[in-house]
């Protein structure tokens, strides 16, 4: 079984500015600056779970961006992953996930994927839209928010589980090949292994210049970017105790916290 997992690499969100043209951010070049996207790091522990619960499993795993994203390929492969591809954009600009659903779905097609795995959002943009994008693009079944899951004896398909709005779970059967956005919670990431991270350093990977894919016709546009200001509002509470009981539990309430 080949597994494909997708990961991003994200700056220190202490450390985006806004571009003066209001229209693209920009991130502070410092060494540490840069990270796996957390939500990814679930996708390549699950990957590598499955790799070591069954034999015959093949890890390989992608990112798209700068130079500096093979970073996250080298932790994916101290963490357990086979091989890496780099879809290397010129620039640290953004594509946007339609463009990078796009590249993702070019490569899968040049391939043969039992399972595709990707975090449920990254940390830096939050929309939640690459995984299924790329399900759509290549007519693959796919579930998000998924908490768990147990591939069928002969990987057929996959049983999972999922968050749903109100705190509830839903259970779903999907045939394979399938794309799962996976939620935080369904494991403990582990951290890399010295003789792989070993490994990592020697690895040849797959290097993909963006120019080479196939142009992506984006229908997304950017209005605008700003920065929110920083503000520290507080609000004191008096009475006694059940009166102030009372206003926290209207004020919870009012903020549809409870």
């Amino acid at each position: 079984m080949n597994i494909l997992v997708c990961v991003k690499q994200v700056p220190d969100l202490e450390r985006i500015v806004v571009k003066n043209d209001g229209q693209e951010m920009a991130t502070l070049e410092i060494s540490d600056s840069f990270a796996m996207n957390r939500f990814d790091e679930f996708a390549v522990e699950q990957a590598v779970s499955i790799r070591e619960s069954m034999a015959g499993v093949h890890i390989d795993v992608i990112t798209a961006g700068p130079e500096r994203s093979v970073q996250v390929l080298k932790r994916a492969i101290g963490m357990g992953c086979s091989d890496g591809i780099h879809l290397m954009t010129a620039t640290d600009a953004d594509p946007g996930p339609e463009t990078v659903a796009a590249w993702i779905a070019q490569f899968v097609r040049s391939g043969e994927y039992g399972l595709i795995l990707c975090g449920v959002m990254s940390e830096d943009v939050m929309c939640g839209q690459v995984g299924p994008m790329a399900a759509a693009l290549l007519d693959l079944p796919y579930a998000t928010q998924v908490i768990g899951m147990k591939l069928s004896r002969d990987l057929a398909d996959v049983s999972i589980e999922r968050e749903i709005e109100g705190g509830a779970r839903e259970l779903v059967d999907l045939p394979l090949p399938a794309l799962l956005a996976l939620q935080p919670g369904i494991n403990r990431p582990r951290y890399p292994s010295l003789s792989n991270m070993l490994r990592a350093n020697r690895h040849n990977f797959n290097i993909i210049p963006a120019g080479t894919l196939e142009p992506v016709r984006t229908e997304l546009d950017c209005i605008g970017l700003v920065t929110p200001p920083h503000a520290r509002a507080a609000e004191v509470i008096t009475g006694s105790a059940l009166e102030k009981a009372r206003k926290m539990a209207a004020l919870l309430k009012a903020k549809a916290l409870i």
